[in-house]
């Protein structure tokens, strides 16, 4: 019997107990880069953490200096009780000039299709060069820049609606 039932009328997905074998958040990372540390909150349009959300992060210019990591350049980190989340970065050398640090991929409960943004730190001194950052509306701009807090750490919270939601990317 065929299921008429699409995947996005489902209550799905439900990561933190189908990824569970996918993911070591615990693995330290190996890297001949220096690293940072980028956390934040993953909130829904309420600002109410999301608890039980994915951010799957890309480095692709963190490949060579991980190369001694199972999957270089790669994260799968879920959030925590209260909706948050730590990425250890490799940064390229030289600096990202205008680059995203990385590149995410959202997953959360009720999201119907997962969403793609990008994170560039607020101390690149290529920023107003960014092709990227130059598509965005400048008041949307902030919504991808992680903040220096102390050496080494950077915050970035990540909104899934409201007037502060992040912007979210389509690839064609």
């Amino acid at each position: 019997m065929t299921s008429l039932i699409t995947t996005t009328q489902t209550i799905g997905p439900f990561p933190h107990e189908a990824w569970r074998w996918a993911v070591d958040a615990t693995q330290t990372l190996i890297s001949k880069a220096p690293i940072i540390t980028i956390s934040g909150v993953l909130r829904d349009g309420d600002g109410t953490p999301i608890n039980d959300g994915w951010v799957e992060a890309w480095l692709p210019d963190a490949i060579a200096a991980e190369s001694s990591q199972e999957i270089p350049g790669f994260r799968r980190i879920p959030s925590d009780d209260q909706g948050g989340f730590r990425i250890e970065v490799s940064l390229p050398t030289p600096a990202t000039a205008g680059k995203p640090v990385l590149y995410a991929t959202i997953f959360a409960r009720g999201l119907g299709k997962h969403q793609f943004t990008a994170v560039f730190l607020d101390d690149d001194s290529g920023l107003a060069q960014s092709e990227i950052l130059q598509q965005v509306p400048a008041e949307r701009r902030d919504t991808l820049i992680a903040r220096k807090q102390a050496e080494g750490q950077y915050h970035w919270d990540i909104w899934m609606q409201s007037d502060q939601e992040t912007v979210f990317f389509d690839y064609v």
